[in-house]
């Protein structure tokens, strides 16, 4: 067997310290090399200790989680898992903590002591490895160099006009991603100007409580307006629609009027993600002839999406793939790329200006 991945957990809680323990020894390929009580002696002992993952609560005595990884992205950026609890609260504070460096979350059922945190165990094993295994190139960015990128692209594109013509047909941008995703999507969706005419759908593996709040965070930084997606809610031109947690987001056509609308199911039940990337981008699919389909799989571990990513581009839709320069994982990109579904390989601060080009092309051909 190879070497092991070395995890750091921060609690205040030595009950929750003591399950997180269970957790993450329980599997062969890991072992936790320390604890920590606070926010102080998580620092101190990632520095000393360096080890390949921290999982991090944020409510701490002394020190607390978020002002804790400032200091580790400053002094000894490694991957962070926040441990944060469920509530709407927790969710404002997980962005900031991805915002601030962090990897990815996960999302203590029950309140700051999960009794019920063994429910998410397989998760946690999961997203521990997938940190492990994470782009270290890419740890340590901080909030304000995203928020002033952010801010300064919101700017420059509200202040010109793109060329897009408005025409009848219909373009859809279906962007999947899961790790690293919050962070990636704030170099990608800010850079769409107001006069944008596709409808973007954004599906984003995040538990139920979070979606909402995200979907808040990128309508501030946005030119287009950002909503959480509803069952039956019409999908517009000039928006972006995050698909909310807990349930798969359809396409599907209005019998009345023809439009396209969402609707929220949980069918497939088996789906390994919900919201299910595949599962959106197949609906689309169906009710969208696919040469005016854009396909995006971003940054995330596994291979939601990549299957479907094959089939937008057998219809004639364009397929764009992160490349592994930027990926924080780079998983479902390169399952994507294997099995032949990208026709572009690219960064993530190239995918915007790849989505305008398109779009552009799309209204010129629909107005010869």
């Amino acid at each position: 067997m190879g070497k092991k991945i070395r995890v750091l957990v921060a609690d205040d809680s030595a009950f929750m310290r003591r399950c997180l323990r269970d957790i993450l020894e329980s599997e062969e390929d890991i072992e936790v090399i320390d604890t920590a009580r606070d926010g102080r002696e998580a620092v101190e002992k990632t520095l000393r200790l360096s080890p390949d993952v921290v999982t991090l609560d944020i409510n701490m005595p002394h020190m607390d989680g978020l002002t804790a990884l400032q200091h580790i992205m400053a002094l000894a950026p490694c991957p962070v898992i926040v441990i944060s609890s469920l509530t709407t609260e927790g969710a404002l504070v997980t962005f900031e903590a991805l915002e601030l460096g962090a990897v990815d979350f996960v999302a203590k059922p029950g309140g700051t002591v999960s009794l019920g945190i063994k429910q998410v165990a397989d998760e946690i094993v999961a997203k521990v490895r997938a940190a492990a295994f994470s782009n270290r190139k890419l740890i340590g960015r901080t909030r304000s160099s995203r928020k002033t990128t952010a801010e300064a692209k919101k700017h420059e594109a509200s202040g010109k006009k793109n060329e897009c013509i408005v025409f009848e047909d219909e373009i859809i941008v279906v962007i999947g991603v899961s790790t690293g995703g919050p962070k990636t999507l704030m170099e990608i969706l800010p850079r769409f100007p107001s006069d944008f005419v596709g409808a973007v759908l954004v599906v984003q593996h995040m538990p139920p409580a979070f979606t909402e709040s995200f979907a808040k965070r990128l309508d501030q930084y946005c030119n287009l307006p950002v909503r959480e997606a509803s069952d039956g809610a019409s999908i517009e031109p000039g928006t972006i629609t995050v698909a909310k947690g807990g349930w798969h987001l359809v396409v599907e056509r209005d019998s009345k009027t023809a439009r396209l609308r969402a609707r929220l199911t949980k069918e497939p039940e088996d789906a390994l993600y919900k919201p299910s990337v595949n599962v959106t981008m197949k609906s689309v699919l169906e009710n969208v002839d696919g040469r005016n389909i854009i396909g995006v799989l971003l940054t995330g571990m596994g291979d939601d999406g990549a299957n479907m990513m094959v089939e937008i581009r057998k219809k004639g839709g364009l397929t764009i793939a992160e490349s592994e320069e930027t990926a924080v994982v780079f998983g479902m990109p390169k399952a994507a790329i294997e099995r032949g579904g990208a026709d572009i390989i690219a960064p993530a601060y190239k995918i915007s200006d790849i989505i305008l080009k398109r779009v552009n092309e799309y209204a010129r051909i629909s107005h010869k």
